[in-house]
């Protein structure tokens, strides 16, 4: 898996699994854009046949039911969904 990487500020190892299509994860990464967070993000739906099982495996650990947006924080708690608060209440440095 290649994620791919936003520079911005070091807040919290952002990692956003997301889907090409989806206007909820577009949506998501406006927010992190706006916010100047730095974060890596990966669109599953784009990922070649052979890597898109270790993305599946990785947002059900956080996410079983594999819905999009998954965004996981510091390898510690996910946010599933565009929960813009939420987010930001997270987010705070």
């Amino acid at each position: 898996m290649a994620l791919t990487l936003i520079p911005g500020k070091k807040t919290a190892g952002i990692t956003l699994y997301a889907l090409s299509t989806c206007g909820w994860c577009r949506k998501t990464r406006e927010l992190l854009d706006s916010l100047g967070v730095e974060y890596r993000y990966e669109y599953v739906d784009l990922l070649a046949d052979d890597e898109r099982p270790t993305a599946v495996s990785e947002v059900t650990r956080w996410n079983p039911s594999l819905s999009f947006p998954t965004m996981v924080i510091d390898n510690k708690r996910s946010i599933v969904g565009f929960k813009e608060m939420e987010i930001r209440e997270a987010l705070k440095s």
